[in-house]
């Protein structure tokens, strides 16, 4: 099966390009606020494209932790969660990480409705 290959994808920080790169200075030159502006949507994208070789069709499950506080902690951190679509969503100690990860991943009997966003907001 073609999602089974990946079933849990560490995100350590987040996807910021590097500021001192001379590439990313020339392009974020054009903003008013290069780091909102240019730095913010760019890192949003690469998460995205992280979190899609994870899932990549609804019937497929998997666990993305993401590791970095600035996700919750800063207010541009809404816009990545927000670029996700409808998933489960935890927080919660890293201790408790392996544990709720190997019980979300494992085999659910009955049939499953890819897609839900549990009732609890992990930005709350």
């Amino acid at each position: 099966m073609v999602g089974d290959a990946l079933s849990v994808l560490a995100i350590a920080k987040l996807p910021f390009a590097v500021p001192t790169d001379p590439v990313f200075a020339a392009r974020g030159e054009g903003f008013d606020d290069p780091f909102l502006g240019y730095a913010v949507p760019g890192a949003i994208l690469r998460f995205k494209q992280g979190f899609g070789r994870l899932i990549r069709s609804a019937g497929d499950r998997g666990v993305c932790a993401v590791l970095d506080r600035r996700v919750l902690s800063k207010r541009y951190g809404r816009g990545f969660i927000a670029s996700l679509p409808p998933c489960t969503a935890r927080r919660g100690p890293l201790d408790d990480l392996g544990p709720a990860a190997a019980a979300w991943l494992r085999p659910v009997e009955g049939p499953q409705v890819a897609g839900r966003r549990s009732g609890r907001d992990p930005l709350s």
